[in-house]
């Protein structure tokens, strides 16, 4: 099968860890294992978040004043660089020698006016307590969210993605056979101008829909979203908590998961597996095999009720 894969950035780099390149690093060679054990039976195309990436990177620019402070865009192209170029690395460690990889810097097209950008919900960075979040709202003036009880994240906008820019290099590099990183945090948002040319935006697009738009427009079969918990479990938090094992599309609503976390992995299933065929999967990324064999996670496709 064809497999698009989106690694998140918490799968990445583990919630409360040192953001560390050793730390990285140990969690890419990890999630590599687990791609070549996908690669050894299909075509997996990766893309992977970059919300704790980019956050510690924009936090790292701040601390030099307000007149070197570098827009979203830019240091999203630099998380990118970093992650791709450790996946790459250590997938090619994992995989048969003769294995072709290649990772892509790929800019996806945003609307202007979209809604998002009065609405900052994606978070992004490290995790604070109330005092910490309330200095870095007082310094730079960052929208922040209570992500986990006393715990705050940084939020910015994340508009929808519309078209990937570069997605015919994208079908050539994976027709030959090529292994193809890309659509890396959520892709480079960019708007394109009246005269048809591209300028960067302040915003990070939302990975999981950003890989939902890369998998159907590669035709894949397979679209798994990797991350740090097993399922997508409704009533998240309570007592009543509860695994989702298998749904159809129309019996899983976006709005009744976290905005920012789970929501947009629940929306992007729902519209990978609208099409008869297509099956989406949600869970650890340890469990990649077993989710695409049906054996874990959470699977979406079309007529699959619980």
């Amino acid at each position: 099968m064809r497999v698009v894969v989106a690694l998140g950035g918490n799968a990445l780099l583990r919630r409360g860890e040192p953001m560390t390149a050793e730390a990285q690093r140990a969690n890419v060679r990890k999630a590599a294992r687990a791609l070549a054990d996908l690669a050894r039976d299909h075509q997996i195309v990766v893309a992977h978040g970059n919300g704790p990436q980019v956050g510690l990177l924009a936090l790292q620019a701040a601390a030099y004043g307000s007149e070197t402070v570098w827009p979203l865009d830019i240091l999203g192209a630099e998380s990118v660089g970093m992650i791709g170029y450790l996946v790459e690395q250590e997938l090619a460690n994992a995989l048969p020698r003769d294995a072709v990889l290649a990772t892509l810097l790929t800019q996806i097209e945003v609307a202007p006016d979209d809604t998002a950008f009065a609405r900052p919900e994606k978070p992004i960075g490290p995790l604070y307590d109330a005092g910490e979040a309330g200095k870095m709202r007082a310094a730079h003036g960052w929208p922040m969210t209570e992500e986990a009880a006393g715990k705050w994240r940084r939020v910015v906008p994340s508009p929808r993605p519309r078209h990937i820019t570069q997605i015919r290099a994208v079908r050539l590099l994976v027709e030959a056979g090529v292994t193809v990183i890309c659509a890396g945090g959520g892709g480079i948002p960019v708007i394109r101008l009246a005269d048809g040319s591209l300028q960067g935006v302040e915003a990070v697009i939302d990975k999981d829909h950003a890989a939902g738009l890369l998998a159907t427009q590669l035709e894949a079969d397979a679209f798994l979203m990797l991350t740090d918990v097993d399922a997508v479990y409704d009533g998240w938090g309570t007592p009543e908590q509860r695994a989702i094992r298998r749904a159809r599309p129309d019996q899983l609503d976006p709005a009744r998961f976290a905005a920012g976390s789970m929501a947009p992995k629940v929306e992007a299933a729902r519209t990978f597996a609208a099409s008869p065929g297509r099956m989406a999967g949600i869970g650890r990324l340890e469990d990649a095999r077993a989710i695409l064999e049906g054996r874990a996670g959470t699977l979406v496709r079309s007529g699959s009720g619980e």
